[in-house]
């Protein structure tokens, strides 16, 4: 039986946020827009109930919760919807996922300079660099979480102080650390916030852009799509009801169970680490600033395509972001952090959860001795 470790990719669903989806979807089928009769109110009411339980991971109120398929399509209204804003210049970092570049690149082609901040070798960036970035016509700063591809958590509380006294807003894509970290992500001065159900063991195909208020200022954000006043006018369409409540029970349950998820991948991880020392092998990112579900690591002598083909049959891993696994390209995020080419195409990606099964490690060690 092959173990999945590719839990950065996606998780598997709860039991419990399961058994809230199919209710959803077989017997409580009503629109939460219809009015008219009882079926919709009570849709409505478990939408409203799951926007308060994502709303109390982050510290936040139901209004600021805005639904959407997931973190892709909320990086993309966080950014590309500042479109009409006249200041022009935006600060990210080198090693944010492609849903929060490529729609940077689209900013570009309407006017805005956009600065990237490289991060160190340890795979954090370091805060000075944001704020010698900072400029006073600074719109938007936006910092990811955690990275998808090594598991550093961003220094996003530090970027934060140093955004006090500017008004620049703040967009932090969580969706690798969302329900994992969660202090980080109650910080009022993060304006907005990107995650996906899936990365909490919830559906595919929701998430949501928490959109703070700062004081009486809201964010000026334009919608991408038009033909409904839903979501505060920002993201049209029938809301998925049965992919909702799937999240907000998924958010629910993260919160309430993330320090034993949390140690439960640290044993898991310690397990691991022992077992592939006998190979010494490259850590890539700093482990005291990683969450404990993944690690990205290479073994010298050992590519990442022929490691991944050796191991079939046994575990499911990577060699980087899914959204980018099939191009084949070198990571941009272990380029950014300055690896020898060697490293980078030897780079393999491990991530797990409290529902990994144990795996035999001897015969992982075995199959990819033979490679060396």
């Amino acid at each position: 039986m092959t173990i999945y470790l590719d839990c950065n990719a996606t998780t598997p669903m709860e039991f419990k946020v399961r058994e809230a989806v199919l209710k959803y979807i077989t017997t409580e089928f009503g629109n939460a827009g219809s009015r008219t009769h009882e079926f919709g109110a009570r849709a409505k009411k478990a939408v409203q109930n799951a926007r308060d339980q994502i709303a109390e991971m982050l510290a936040a109120k139901r209004e600021e919760v805005i639904f959407t398929s997931g973190a892709t399509e909320s990086n993309n209204l966080a950014i590309l919807g500042l479109r009409d804003y006249n200041k022009k210049h935006i600060i990210s970092t080198q090693i944010e996922h492609k849903a929060v570049l490529e729609p940077l690149i689209e900013m570009e082609k309407l006017g805005f300079e956009v600065t990237l901040v490289p991060p160190n070798k340890a795979g954090w960036v370091e805060p000075d660099a944001i704020n010698e970035a900072i400029r006073e016509e600074t719109l938007l700063v936006s910092v990811m979480h955690v990275n998808n591809e090594t598991g550093v958590i961003q220094p996003i509380a530090d970027i934060a102080t140093l955004l006090a006294e500017h008004e620049a807003f703040f967009h932090v894509d969580a969706a690798q650390g969302f329900g994992k970290e969660i202090s980080t992500l109650r910080n009022p001065r993060i304006d907005m916030i990107s995650a996906s159900a899936h990365k909490i063991y919830g559906p595919k195909g929701i998430g949501a852009l928490i959109v703070r208020r700062r004081g009486y200022q809201k964010v000026p954000l334009k919608p991408l799509m038009y033909g409904g006043g839903q979501e505060r006018k920002l993201r049209p369409g029938t809301l998925a009801v049965p992919l909702i409540v799937g999240f907000g029970v998924a958010a629910a349950l993260a919160l309430k169970h993330s320090e034993e998820r949390a140690n439960f991948c640290r044993v898991y991880r310690d397990k691991l680490l022992k077992a592939l020392a006998v190979f010494n092998p490259v850590i890539h990112g700093d482990l005291e600033r990683c969450l404990p579900h993944v690690i990205n690591f290479s073994i010298a002598g050992v590519d990442s395509e022929a490691a991944m083909l050796a191991l079939k049959g046994i575990v499911a891993i990577s060699n980087g972001s899914a959204c980018t696994s099939s191009s084949y390209t070198p990571s941009h995020v272990l380029k950014a952090m300055g690896l020898a080419d060697e490293n980078i195409q030897g780079a393999l990606r491990m991530s797990w959860c409290h529902l990994t099964e144990a795996v035999d490690w001897d015969e992982v060690v075995e199959r990819l001795n033979r490679l060396r």
